[in-house]
């Protein structure tokens, strides 16, 4: 498989950004302790000063606890995203195209994949959610976590729309026809998925390949029409 640079990766950048703020938080409450146990030291009493410091204490603990959430939860997304690049790039040939991480001008937000395949486009939104999900047509749900507000198939429709959009503006391209399939894929092992009339395809990973190389499509595409096509999108990057 061949891979087309995207945009940067957003989830590497906020995994290292939120890192970056816990550890300067734990540093912030180590200096602040260090302070108030030398101060305490010297003065032989914990003073109003000392008890202050004690006080302030809970801001850098509270912000460290905070970005080391964000940390995770960046990084999970990251992970998941790392297992879908994995498997499309020791599976697939050079007749596919990925581009990874790419970011629109006017966007919402990142795409997470496109791949451009013989057999159709292909945009995917990748979760790595674990635990019991429920899909409602275009509602979420997470055990534990109640209803998800940002609907991950609504989000990756509206993406597909996007490079359909790019593609039926393009007058080599237009022609073609394309149908661009919206996926939704779930990387966590540990996912069990209740899907009820969903409104795209969402697949858990190990059910991806089957799934691209099964679709059935009234056009196949050559290698220098997915080259257009990639070139087409990625000039359109933010």
């Amino acid at each position: 498989m061949r891979k087309i640079k995207g945009s940067n990766s957003y989830l590497r950048d906020q995994t290292r950004l939120n890192l970056a703020k816990a550890v300067l938080c734990v540093l912030i409450f180590g200096i602040v302790l260090f302070g108030i146990m030398y101060w305490s030291v010297f003065n032989l009493q914990i003073d109003t000063i000392s008890l202050l410091g004690l006080v302030f204490l809970i801001v850098p603990a509270i912000a460290a606890y905070y970005y080391l959430r964000k940390y995770h939860l960046y990084n999970g997304g990251r992970q998941g995203e790392k297992r879908v690049n994995r498997l499309l790039g020791s599976s697939l040939s050079d007749d596919y195209y990925l581009i990874n991480d790419l970011y629109l001008q006017g966007s919402r937000g990142d795409i997470d994949h496109i791949l451009l395949a013989p057999n159709g486009i292909f945009v995917l939104e990748t979760k790595n959610w674990r635990g019991k999900i429920t899909c409602n047509g275009d509602k979420w749900h997470r055990a534990g976590k109640g209803e998800i507000s940002s609907s991950p198939s609504r989000q990756v429709k509206w993406n597909a729309s996007r490079i359909k959009h790019i593609i039926d503006n393009s007058p080599t391209l237009r022609t073609l026809d394309i149908w661009v399939e919206g996926i939704v894929v779930l990387t966590n092992k540990h996912t069990t998925l209740n899907l009820n009339s969903p409104t795209v395809p969402i697949l858990k990973l190990d059910h991806l390949l089957k799934y691209i190389k099964n679709h059935e499509s009234a056009t196949t595409l050559s290698r220098e029409q997915l080259e257009a096509l990639g070139k087409e999108i990625i000039k359109q990057k933010a």
